[in-house]
């Protein structure tokens, strides 16, 4: 078979919905850990709250990172778009940059990485930006999926690999 036959041109769907509850309780178990891990390991400072500094302030971003790029490479998902049936893929490198292999296949670190740095722009004032990006955009791609050369479909419109 050649590539012609291997490659899919897939009408993508914005499903709003779904994205936003997936970012939902992705953020919502992020923003859960950093609460208890201040409070746990934080000192009192002077204005009510905690602070961590030094090395144990990475333990937070180490925790992003495992949630979102980790999870995400080890399972094709994050929490979230898994449990809403959602699955990153990566865009075939084309002509016009539309197509892509129709199957299962893991995104790369770096594709990972660059979706999820965008989440605080996409997800600025309550995910406004990545909405309105979404539905603006041909293969309906908040910015961190076109930084990433990524798109965002179904599960069940996936092709198992074998």
């Amino acid at each position: 078979m050649n590539e012609t036959n291997l490659t899919t041109k897939i009408k993508t769907e914005s499903n709003i919905g779904n994205r936003i509850g997936a970012g939902i309780v992705d953020y919502l178990i992020i923003c859960t850990f950093f609460i208890i891990y201040v409070y746990k390991f934080g000192k009192p400072n002077n204005e009510g709250g905690y602070t961590v500094n030094g090395l144990p302030a990475l333990v937070p971003v180490l925790f992003w990172g495992i949630m979102t790029v980790g999870i995400e490479q080890w399972f094709g998902a994050t929490l979230g778009n898994s449990l809403v049936g959602l699955k990153p893929v990566s865009i075939r490198k084309s002509i016009d940059n539309s197509t892509f292999s129709g199957t299962e296949e893991k995104l790369t670190f770096g594709q990972s990485l660059k979706r999820h740095l965008l989440d605080p722009i996409d997800m600025f004032f309550f995910g406004l930006i990545g909405i309105v990006t979404i539905k603006n955009t041909d293969r309906n791609q908040r910015l961190g999926d076109i930084w990433g050369n990524t798109i965002v479909v179904k599960k069940s419109k996936l092709k198992k690999t074998e």
